[in-house]
């Protein structure tokens, strides 16, 4: 008889870690199983798939990443390295990366302190990072001085302003001569547009909602928002590309950046089919209900995702501070630079297109 075919996976006998095993070796040869086999999965759906140069990736990011310093140790080189195309992010991470970017510390702590001790000694705390509440005051000074120019004074999508507060931050570093500390800063040089799916969910919209108090006309357009992501995806395919999903925790980004399929197939009356792939590291369950743990199996049933695309997805349960800077340094090992997409600069482009299509559907006899 043949071999089963149930058999045909790699047989499992590691080669043992030494002093010369390579991050690649590494995961390649020792994360075998569990979430492990996930993580090396997810490292190889990255680098062999989704770094394809006609692959548009789109990136949501949950949890506070930033202050832990991964916008500076990861973030920041996937999109210098052209591994990220756009990136929806809360709020906190763009408010907290500001912080190294204006040349303000944060400093490693521990959870098993008192807190009354901490807010007594002005110390603020994010689990086992600690930094002065000064911090906070400076950065909220910051960004009430910024947003008080007149370029600021209109109504405008998410993107442009982290692209204007980029610009700030970006001259700010070369002032104090600690370029690349900033996320914002590095994503204005490059043209990666950011967007927040809850603008008034952090520091930075409680700043602007002050300011607003003071007759400030800066307004953020969500709808704006939601027409522009879901064109960056429509010009991903229309181009004759793909779409990827890299999800980093779940909450309000992972959905702002899964519904821009909804929005061009349910709400616009585009044909269209999902995402291509997708990719998820992530903590939380999918048998809560919540959207951080649902599956990319469920996502097919909204049309978030391709069905026929379903093999390349992954889903990795772990720590995305793990996860995060082993993906990044495995890519960084395995594929070379791919060129800057700047879609930044081309959001007038995608959003042309996207109207175009609309009005063609809109107007288009509809199937009995």
């Amino acid at each position: 008889m043949g071999e089963k075919k149930y058999l045909s996976g790699k047989k499992i006998d590691p080669t043992p870690i030494t002093i010369n095993t390579s991050i690649v070796d590494l995961i390649e040869n020792s994360f075998i199983s569990y979430n492990a086999g996930r993580l090396r999965e997810a490292c190889q759906l990255f680098v062999d798939k989704m770094l394809g140069e006609d692959v548009t990736i789109g990136l949501s990011i949950t949890g506070a990443l930033t202050p832990a310093g991964l916008g500076i140790s990861a973030l920041i080189p996937l999109i210098e390295n052209g591994f990220v195309d756009w990136i929806i992010s809360t709020g906190a991470n763009l408010y907290h990366d500001t912080h190294f970017g204006i040349g303000l510390n944060l400093h490693r702590g521990t959870p098993n302190i008192s807190d009354i001790i901490l807010r007594k000694e002005n110390v603020v705390r994010i689990y086992d990072i600690f930094f002065d509440y000064n911090v906070l005051l400076s950065t909220d000074a910051f960004f009430r001085e910024i947003i008080s120019a007149p370029e600021f004074q209109r109504d405008m999508s998410t993107a442009e302003f982290h692209h204007l507060a980029g610009k700030y931050v970006y001259e700010r570093e070369k002032v104090l001569g600690i370029k690349g500390k900033s996320l914002i800063a590095a994503a204005y040089d490059l043209g990666v547009p950011i967007y927040t799916s809850s603008p008034g969910d952090s520091s930075i919209g409680m700043n602007v909602a002050a300011k607003r108090l003071d007759g400030n006309k800066l307004n953020f357009d969500t709808c704006l928002d939601v027409n522009e992501t879901a064109s960056i995806v429509l010009n991903a395919k229309r181009s004759g590309g793909k779409s990827a999903v890299f999800i980093l925790g779940g909450g309000s980004p992972k959905n702002f950046l899964l519904q821009t399929e909804p929005q061009i197939q349910e709400v616009l009356g585009i044909s269209e089919k999902g995402h291509d792939y997708f990719l998820q590291i992530t903590d939380a369950r999918a048998d809560t209900g919540g959207l951080s743990g649902a599956t990319p199996a469920e996502a097919v049933s909204w049309g978030k995702v391709d069905p026929d695309r379903l093999p390349d997805a992954v889903v990795c349960y772990v720590d995305s501070t793990i996860a995060l800077p082993l993906i990044t340094a495995y890519a960084l090992a395995r594929h070379q630079p791919r060129p800057l997409k700047r879609l930044y600069d081309r959001r007038t482009e995608m959003l042309n297109l996207l109207k175009s299509e609309y009005q063609f559907a809109k107007y288009s006899p509809k199937e009995e």
